[in-house]
């Protein structure tokens, strides 16, 4: 059965209202998901001043990011289940309450092993706030202009996290020193735990099937092997042999748990939902804009700072923009996506963000450049955010509730390695040229490309250019 999505929606267009309580739960989940946002960006300018406080090398800062990446995506899918089965409030109170000790421990930090501690701990609370969140969202607001707008909220807030990390980040390390990043964590988990109880809804499935053991341990131990060698070979190269041996060891677990989820008679992963066009071609797109757009960022960064000699606080006063123009867009996106349908948005978004990251290789070593850095990553990460609501509304879209932590942990879990896969695949491009503004070229000038071919890709999978998206499986004919 197809299912025209092109065609005007008129009930979308109109704001959806909200009651206190809704507003309220809103409120509540999409604060914890800007918390965690936040947690991926607000360290990094400290880590310098952290290291030479805490006695770490430069080669062992790398692990206070790690530490952090590896559980919060590795046991993403795993706790998406775990919510299915148990309940995701449970769960999303427990993550709540373990990410808020894990910042405070970060926090009082006395050596690099308490520190890394709580930054583990912070990942792996996390991994269990951010699926259990938004299925918890999806559950409570119906397919709809309802969903499409707390959606539309939560990916800006997401989006906007990691914006004012940045700029956060170095304005308390300056004033108040790094511990004070850490801490405001802490104050955003003491705010929001308190709140959650009362106000979220308990939803698991009725039926309560055992939980997929093989799966579980194949898929996470998969993606922490994977994430591992990206974040190490983003700072060390891919020639490292534990590089070398953590892909080939997270591609083989991934291969094992296809191989296991398809002879399980109650699958972590239904392989049916992973043949759905919106599902699969969803993700797809997702994956790119995150992977691309953290690869954008990145070498921006080193633009502005390297070759235009800004200082950080003026990079973050770009980034700053960027942050707001993405507010801004995340207000309208819901009214895009009913007016013109989440998949032809999805690509849409597509199309404007590689067109503009195009328009970034206009980039000089004149001071008049900051201008075109500024308008132009602003613009394209307006384009991002709509990429980013329209691939999780079409992702969730059509799927059951009971279902919804599974659908809502493949979404989670590609924002993971899409942030993780951009800067090692194409960031390492700038830092190893021999010339740093023809290795920020080049990046730019792939980057484009990607995301072009992957907007036409997504369009031809989704079958947006005949006017119908099928429903059905992938195979289905």
């Amino acid at each position: 059965m197809a299912i025209d999505t092109t065609s005007p929606v008129p009930d979308a267009l109109d704001t959806p209202r909200l009651s206190t309580r809704d507003k309220l739960v809103l409120f509540v989940l999409c604060a914890a998901q800007f918390m965690v946002a936040l947690d991926f960006s607000v360290l990094n300018v400290a880590l310098p001043v952290l290291g030479a406080d805490l006695g770490m090398s430069p080669a062992a800062l790398q692990w206070a990011v790690t530490a952090f990446a590896l559980p919060s995506g590795g046991f993403l899918l795993l706790f998406g289940r775990m919510g299915d089965l148990y309940g995701r409030r449970k769960l999303f109170l427990s993550g709540l309450a373990l990410f808020g000790a894990a910042s405070l421990l970060a926090t009082l930090a006395w050596d690099p092993a308490s520190f890394l501690a709580g930054r583990a701990l912070q990942g792996l609370g996390a991994a269990a706030i951010v699926p259990t969140g938004m299925s918890l969202l999806t559950t409570t607001f119906p397919e709809g202009p309802a969903r499409d707008r707390a959606l539309g909220i939560s990916g800006t807030l997401l989006s906007l996290g990691f914006t004012v990390g940045m700029v956060a980040g170095g304005t308390l390390t300056d004033t108040l020193g790094w511990r004070s990043t850490m801490g405001l964590l802490t104050l955003f988990a003491l705010i929001v735990l308190p709140l959650a109880p009362a106000l979220l809804p308990e939803s698991r499935t009725p039926d309560r099937p055992r939980l997929d053991v093989p799966g579980a341990i194949t898929v996470t131990g998969g993606l922490l092997a994977l994430i591992y060698a990206l974040s190490t070979a983003a700072d060390h190269g891919f020639g490292r042999a534990d590089v070398v041996a953590g892909l080939i060891a997270g591609l083989l677990l991934l291969a094992a748990f296809v191989k296991v989820e398809s002879r399980s008679a109650q699958p972590l992963v239904s392989l049916p939902m992973l043949r759905r066009r919106t599902v699969a071609w969803g993700n797809i797109g997702g994956l790119v804009t995150f992977s691309m757009m953290s690869t954008v960022v990145f070498v921006l960064t080193l633009y502005l700072q390297e070759i235009l000699h800004l200082s950080a606080f003026e990079t973050g006063l770009v980034f700053g923009v960027q942050g707001v123009l993405s507010a801004v867009a995340g207000t309208y996106a819901p009214r895009v996506i009913g007016r013109f349908g989440p998949r032809r948005t999805l690509v849409g978004s597509l199309v404007g963000q590689g067109a503009l990251v195009g328009a970034l290789l206009g980039l000089d070593t004149g001071n008049w450049s900051v201008w075109l850095a500024t308008a132009a990553v602003s613009l394209a990460s307006m384009c991002h955010l709509g990429a980013i609501i329209s691939y999780g509304v079409t992702v969730t879209s059509g799927v059951p509730d009971e279902e919804q932590g599974l659908a809502t942990g493949l979404v989670t879990s590609t924002q993971q390695i899409g942030i993780t896969v951009g800067i090692p695949l194409l960031g390492v491009l700038a830092t190893t040229s021999d010339d740093l503004m023809s290795g920020v070229h080049t990046v730019l000038a792939l980057d484009t490309a990607i995301v072009l071919v992957a907007a036409a890709v997504v369009a031809v999978g989704l079958r947006v250019r005949s006017g119908a998206v099928e429903a059905e499986p992938l195979g289905a004919r």
